[in-house]
């Protein structure tokens, strides 16, 4: 028999605030993220806007300033996420079975700005004077690596890479961890720290991103019809998975109940996703099945949204075919209105969304949404925050490469 999961701790480093309680009032409140790039010199760039964290210090999460210069800013943001989990759920890890409380967490692209300084050392001053530690700060696996290193966690210690569906194949891949009984706890999200020169040049060339630079609080747009590309964001969000005895026992607080999760594959496109919705509408499917609930008890959905023409349009068509009549009856927002895109992350703070409008009873709004696109036509709550009682939440991430992943939860009853 599965054991049951629970969500008993939250950790979210974000453009809108660090932070649970900051993070989410901050899109109670319709407050964007988005603003000029300055982690680099973009002014050369089509795209000069996005997401950045701000105020954060990975010293302030018990990393000492020598270890924090040799690791990547994604394995930063993931750690200081991972202790504001583990301090928000009270656990006193010295007291657990430690090979028994694991990590997966996931990212999209990896120490890609760390990758960039090797190549420069190495072509301005040659192979001798490249770090000994440049490849532990490039390597994508470190994101995990880094927090089990960090918190003593000798369970399993995952790293999924999944485009922009990593955060949620990774809650989603802990959560069968736990379910199927080879783990009591798992620290479980993602983190991504892409604003960089390569990855802003690189997604800017495709022309997936906005270029609004003289407006960037207005610049994504989820299922408007003016929207003209997403925006980058960075950040970390892990969630604190619990087997549901083992809470419990400890008398731990909880949030949210996951009971469901569904991952499939387009198969179609590299970038593009497959027509319809079909692999999305699947991907939902399976996470509906998997809680064994009929679709009539969705309430609330967080979609990806991600502000561009094919996504939106096939995510709405998703969501109206599998749910038929009742879709109108479901709420649905984009939390990357506010954030950005996160990409390997996005999906890790929508997670902690879900359980914050579980908590608190209130959904945040999509912010500028003010004309939908044809044939979107949803309740995307346009008009600001609003009171709610989310019964089962369902999020959905769907990544470069055909990646699809569903996460579902619901409010907790014993």
């Amino acid at each position: 028999m599965e054991k049951r999961v629970v969500i008993t701790g939250l950790g979210a480093i974000t453009p809108v605030g660090n932070g649970k309680e900051n993070f989410y009032n901050a899109l109670l409140a319709g407050q964007s993220g988005i603003g000029p790039i300055t982690h680099f010199d973009a002014s050369e760039y089509a795209t000069r806007i996005a997401g950045e964290v701000k105020d954060f210090d990975v010293t302030e999460f018990g990393v000492d300033k020598k270890d924090a210069r040799r690791m990547d800013r994604s394995s930063a943001l993931a750690i200081g996420a991972a202790v504001m989990a583990a301090d928000d759920a009270k656990l006193a890890l010295d007291e657990e079975d430690l090979d028994r409380c694991g990590t997966v967490v996931g990212t999209g692209i990896g120490g890609i700005d760390s990758i960039h300084d090797v190549y420069v050392t190495l072509f301005d001053k040659g192979p001798g004077r490249v770090s000994p530690f440049a490849v532990p700060m490039m390597i994508a696996n470190m994101v995990a690596g880094r927090v089990s290193i960090r918190l003593g966690l000798r369970g399993p210690a995952i790293t999924d890479v999944t485009a922009c569906a990593s955060g949620t194949n990774s809650i989603g891949d802990a959560f069968r961890i736990i379910a199927r009984g080879d783990a009591d706890i798992m620290f479980a999200g993602g983190t991504e720290a892409a604003i960089s020169p390569a990855a802003v040049a690189g997604f800017a060339a495709m022309k997936a991103m906005s270029t609004r630079n003289d407006e960037p609080t207005k610049a994504s747009r989820p299922f408007d019809k003016d929207r003209d590309g997403f925006v980058m964001g960075e950040g970390a969000g892990i969630v604190v998975l619990e087997e549901l005895e083992h809470a419990k026992k400890r008398g731990a607080h909880i949030y949210a109940e996951v009971v469901g999760y569904g991952t499939n594959g387009d198969a179609y496109h590299i970038t593009a996703p497959a027509p319809g919705g079909l692999q999305a509408r699947k991907c939902m499917e399976l996470a509906i099945k998997d809680a064994g609930i009929d679709p009539s008890e969705i309430n609330y959905i967080n979609a990806h949204g991600t502000s561009t023409g094919l996504n939106d349009l096939n995510e709405t068509k998703a969501i109206k075919e599998l749910f038929g009549d009742h879709a109108k009856d479901i709420v649905v927002n984009s939390t990357k209105s506010m954030t950005g895109h996160l990409l390997g992350a996005a999906g890790a703070i929508e997670a902690i969304v879900m359980a914050m409008a579980i908590e608190t009873g209130k959904v945040h709004p999509t912010i500028n949404c003010d004309n939908p696109d044809e044939g979107l036509d949803l309740d995307y709550i346009r008009e600001g925050a609003r009171d709610y009682k989310v019964n089962y939440a369902l999020s959905n991430s769907f990544g470069f490469g055909g990646h699809n992943a569903t996460l579902l939860v619901r409010r907790y009853e014993d």
